[in-house]
């Protein structure tokens, strides 16, 4: 039946929270002194098929915030600065927006001539992806809904100005966004994959794939006056080698550049696929990473069997280790060493009853490149129309060390080659104590400072069951 594909679920939060001295809390007024406030999240979804062929999935969102204060604001002209007016009661704030998607799938296959390619090759198969939505949501900064507010500055030299703001900017969850909505999004999805005969499958083929991504999305927002189409977004995905995939992202913008009245160049009103040109190249980023751990260490330069043939302690919670992946299955199994209730947490022995040594570790290096355009009007070049391209670099380091079931040192650093100077540099340990979970990290550069944490692993009572202790944003750390 119809409705059996409609679903509709509910989610709600309710906070209190207060920032005072230990001594005042419990002196403190639950609506003058706390923050508070309740939010509601009903979302409402479906799923049809029409012509047997195109998925169609119509959506509503609905948010409703409740609080028990706002804050008007206004300018002081004598002391030239903002001042709020905190007025107590119940207050209601909602938002919502709909959308609908169509989406289907497009299937060709191509044989290759026997006669000129031979039979090695199978078939090449291409499967487009098209895909539209529509998406709407009204202006809830308009007046009629009371979400927004404004106030006239005046600066000490006269200079007078609109302020608009939200006497709900400060609350909780905020206040609904600001301008009217009505986007049409257009999404092609690319996927090439090629079936050769093999010696080594049982089934006698096996799929390689050549283009494991490429998707290209574009949208055109109804309700904006000025520049109403987005960039191209073109996103490619190649799986290069069985534990490396390439991944690039690429950004080509739809308006070309005009001059105006000083000769300054700005992004004009005219598309350049209305002048019959392709989107103008933006930039693009590329990120590649690797993974070292002791049995790659082994693959490497040889020597050592592998050991996870005949793992006699398995864990129900564990990765799925069909999957390929850089994360190391000894350490997410050391995480979870603690909570282990097998072999009643006897240690792992060898077959002369001492007990194993293992201390897994990975070392991961990472590498990003991003180009993008070189805004600097100087450099601007009129003939073309364009700006310079420039680069940067980014190197990053992350390590991970278990020196015994529910212990783990990591630690994160990295070189910025446009700053030419070591990245955010962390150092963190983590104790896992069954039922509870403890964790010390501390910043080493640029700038000192240290977050300790002691909470529950139960997910119903990590945010109430916890103790928090980190150094203050404007107090420095001095070691000794």
């Amino acid at each position: 039946r119809w409705y059996e594909k409609i679903a509709v679920s509910y989610t709600g939060q309710l906070s209190n929270s207060i920032t005072t001295k230990e001594d005042r809390l419990f002196h403190s007024n639950l609506i003058r002194d706390w923050r508070n406030g309740m939010q509601h999240n009903i979302p409402i979804t479906a799923s049809f098929t029409v012509l047997d062929y195109i998925n169609v999935t119509p959506s509503f969102n609905f948010t409703d915030r409740m609080y028990t204060n706002k804050i008007m604001r206004s300018w002081d002209v004598v002391k030239q600065r903002e001042v709020g007016d905190t007025i107590y009661g119940f207050n209601n704030v909602y938002n919502w927006n709909v959308s609908i998607s169509a989406n289907t799938k497009f299937y060709g296959m191509w044989i290759p001539n026997r006669k000129l390619f031979g039979d090695k090759i199978q078939a090449i198969r291409h499967v487009l992806s098209p895909s539209i939505t529509f998406s709407y949501a009204p202006d809830f900064s308009s007046r009629r809904y009371g979400y927004y507010d404004s106030y006239l500055k005046t600066d000490a030299d006269g200079n007078v100005s609109y302020v608009e703001y939200s006497p709900y900017q400060s609350s909780l969850y905020g206040a609904p966004g600001k301008g009217r909505t009505g986007n049409v999004t257009f999404s092609l999805g690319n996927n090439l994959e090629m079936k050769l005969k093999s010696e080594d499958d049982s089934t006698g083929f096996k799929k390689i794939s050549l283009i494991d991504k490429l998707n290209l999305t574009m949208s055109y927002n109804m309700a904006a006056k000025v520049h109403p189409l987005s960039d191209l977004r073109a996103e490619l995905t190649l799986k290069l080698w069985k534990n490396y995939t390439f991944n690039l992202n690429a950004v080509f913008a739809s308006y070309a550049y005009d001059l105006d009245a000083n000769g300054m160049p700005y992004v004009g009103n005219r598309t350049l696929w209305g002048m019959g040109k392709f989107g103008r190249f933006q930039g693009m980023s590329q990120n590649i990473s690797y993974t070292l751990n002791p049995e790659k260490i082994k693959k490497l330069f040889g020597g050592g069997g592998d050991d996870n043939k005949d793992k006699k302690h398995k864990d129900d919670e564990g990765i799925d280790t069909n999957i390929e992946s850089n994360i190391d299955d000894k350490m997410i199994e050391g995480q979870r060493g603690a909570r282990r209730k097998s072999g009643g947490g006897m240690a792992e022995t060898d077959e002369d009853g001492y007990m194993k040594y293992s201390m897994p570790w990975t070392l991961t290096f990472g590498y990003g490149i991003t180009m993008r355009e070189n805004t600097d009007v100087k450099k601007f070049n009129y003939r073309t129309m364009r700006f310079p391209y420039m680069f940067s670099q980014t190197l990053n380091v992350t390590g991970n060390l278990r020196i015994s079931d529910g212990w783990n040192i990591s630690f994160t650093s990295g070189y910025d080659f446009d700053a030419r100077k070591i990245s955010l540099t962390t150092a963190s340990l983590q104790r896992d104590l069954h039922c509870f979970n403890m964790s010390c990290s501390v910043v080493l550069a640029p700038h000192p400072s240290y977050n300790f944490t002691f909470r529950a692993n139960a997910s119903t009572l990590t945010d109430a069951l916890k103790y928090d202790k980190r150094s203050g944003g404007t107090s420095a750390v001095q070691w000794y």
